[in-house]
Order: C-alpha cells, then sequence, then structure tokens
C-alpha cells in the first residue's frame, strides 16, 4: 500500500480510477485538500447550516427543531445528516477524480448529533483496495459525526452499510413498526428537483437556498456555470439526491405508527448511472428491507431504487436506517408518560 500512496502522491499512480494527488480540481470544486504521506485526505473545517428548524411532517415539528430536540434529551435541533455528504464529495473527487459524481457512493453511519455554530472537518484514508476509502467526518473536539466509507462503481466491494447489514439483530416485540412488513415495496413516483422548487413541509426550502449556504460549492450544482463542467448541465449534490428520495415519503403507505420523532442513523447513497440532473424526472419506488432497534429506538430500514422516467433503468439507490426514538411514542412502556 505504501508505494501505492506514494504513486499518488507523485502524480503517477497508474491504477485505474485514482486521480493523482495534485490534480486540478478546479471545475468541480475549489475545496482545500491536505494529502498526508499516510494516505490521508484532510478537508477545511466547516460550519453547516440547520435547514430543517422548520421541517413538520404527521402534524408535528422534527428533531430539527429546538424545542422537539430539547424534549428528547438533545440540547438543541439537530443538523440533517445527508449535510455532511458535501463535505465528503471533494475528497471522492480528489481520489477519484469526476467519475466519483457519477459512479460514487458515500456509505456512512451516524455517530453523534452536529448542531449549528460547530465545526467539522471530513477525512478519507486509502486502503489496500483502490475502489474504496475509509472515511470520519470530525468536530472541533474529536466527537466523531460519522464513519464510513467512500467507493466507487461499478463495484463497489463491501461498502460500511454493506458490513453494518450483516451484523444487525432482528427487532423483537415491536410496537411502532408493528405493520410494517419486510420485502413489501411502494408504488413507483415521480419526482423532481428544480432550482426554485419549494420542497414542502419535510424539506421547507429549494435547491437554490441550499446552494447558497451549501459547505462545498461547485459549478457543476450552479445553471450559470454547468455548461463548462464535464456533464454540460446542472446536477444533484448528493446531500439533495437525499432529498429527492425522501421528499414524497410521507405521502407513501408505509405503516409507522405515529405520532412519533425518527432521525437519519445509517445512510447510503450509490450512483450507478449518474450524476443526477436538475430538472430531470426520476421515478422512485422504496423497499422495506430490515428493522433492527436499539434501547432508544426502533429502526427501519429501507431502499429507495431511482429509475430514469418510464424505463427500467436504475441510476441511483439510496439506503436509509430511519430511527424512531421511543420516547417520542406516547404510551411505550419505558417511556410510559413521554410527552415527545
Amino acid at each position: 500500500m505504501r508505494n501505492w500512496v506514494e504513486r499518488i502522491r507523485r502524480g503517477s499512480d497508474p491504477r485505474r480510477n485514482v486521480n493523482p494527488a495534485g490534480a486540478d480540481m478546479s471545475l468541480l470544486f475549489n475545496t482545500p485538500i491536505e494529502a498526508k504521506p499516510d494516505g490521508m485526505f484532510v478537508g477545511p473545517w466547516r460550519s453547516p447550516r440547520n435547514m430543517l428548524s422548520a421541517q413538520s411532517y404527521d402534524g408535528h415539528k422534527s428533531i430539527h427543531d429546538d424545542d422537539t430536540a430539547s424534549k428528547l434529551g438533545f440540547r438543541g435541533g439537530t443538523i440533517e445528516g445527508p449535510t455532511h455528504f458535501s463535505l465528503l464529495a471533494p475528497l471522492g473527487v480528489r481520489i477519484w477524480g469526476e467519475e466519483f459524481l457519477a459512479r460514487g457512493c458515500i456509505s456512512a453511519h451516524y455517530r453523534a448529533p452536529c448542531f449549528e455554530g460547530e465545526e467539522t472537518q471530513a477525512q478519507a484514508r486509502l486502503t489496500g483496495d483502490s475502489r474504496r476509502a475509509e472515511v470520519q467526518v470530525l468536530k472541533r473536539d474529536g466527537v466523531e459525526v460519522l464513519r464510513g466509507t467512500l467507493s466507487l462503481g461499478p463495484d463497489h466491494g463491501q461498502t460500511s452499510l454493506d458490513l453494518r447489514l450483516t451484523e444487525l439483530e432482528p427487532l423483537q416485540d415491536r410496537r411502532i413498526l408493528a405493520d410494517i412488513r419486510l420485502g413489501s415495496t411502494t408504488p413507483r413516483r415521480r419526482v423532481v428537483m428544480e432550482f426554485a422548487r419549494h420542497m414542502g413541509a419535510l424539506y421547507p426550502f429549494s435547491l437554490r437556498d441550499k446552494l447558497q449556504s451549501i459547505t462545498e460549492p461547485s459549478p457543476a450544482y450552479d445553471l450559470a456555470t454547468a455548461s463548462e463542467t464535464p456533464w454540460k448541465r446542472a446536477i444533484l449534490p448528493f446531500e439533495m439526491i437525499s432529498v429527492l428520495a425522501q421528499y414524497t415519503i410521507a405521502d407513501e403507505p408505509i405503516p409507522v405508527r405515529n405520532p412519533v420523532v425518527g432521525l437519519f442513523a445509517d445512510q447510503e447513497i450509490r450512483l450507478i448511472d449518474g450524476p443526477l440532473f436538475v430538472g430531470q424526472t426520476y421515478e422512485i419506488e422504496r423497499t422495506m428491507i430490515a428493522m433492527s432497534g436499539s434501547r432508544r429506538t426502533e429502526s427501519l430500514w429501507m431502499r429507495t431504487s431511482v429509475f430514469r422516467e418510464g424505463e427500467d433503468h436504475l441510476v441511483a439507490t439510496l439506503l436509509l436506517n430511519q430511527a424512531y426514538l421511543k420516547a417520542s411514542f406516547p404510551g411505550y412502556p419505558e417511556y410510559e408518560g413521554a410527552s415527545g
């Protein structure tokens, strides 16, 4: 591995799909990245924003609202997990080049909440497998916000969440998820994201709003400059692919018992034939693939498949573990009387 890392640092690595360190990323990102001798790539410190403080679903506020979060034991409204995926995208481009935005995968387990005003930093470490890197996002005090893998397709190998799925223990004595049937699939729905479209109560902002505060801007995301990038059209940032896949979730026949407050515990966004484009209509369907739990949560794992409109051509998949807080569910035995 050491010889491979040295080749990358010298810009002479012969392996397929590896972008030599020092290659010009300016067409896609101006993010300053430090390449270290041990194969570590380190991004800058950033201060992400919480854009979901006004989020609501099923007639109540979410974990991103200060009051709701504090009632459930958090110090305030949390920043949505996929916001941190924007920190990781430039690292993938630094390692593999522009192909990461077309066939890359970010697979992550969320470890600790992050709050507005805190600084975070993304790090990626090369492994012996040229398709994969291990990643972390950390706070200034060393607390780990997420850990996982970056990889480049078409053969991603075993991602972070591929491994986690093999380690799950079945959820016993379900209450919140008592009516979920594993293997069930929702009907296909058309989805599209445009610059000015407000994404509804679940995502109370537009893509244009997000791009004004995204931690890692790119000419590829901007209508005015996208023609200068490899795809000649504006593409969706990884974190907004999550929004595209989720903002119709309230319309789906998924029988989670309410009222209950959930949070993202694990998430993977995998591009198969991307990137995904602004203004292009796609079709999505969701499959319930697993349930798990902890002392505080019942978790539903869903895989969302994204297809070209009117076709069975798969362009991306999203894997999400939505963890529902027992303390927010009225009458849960361990939390009898909780007011979440």
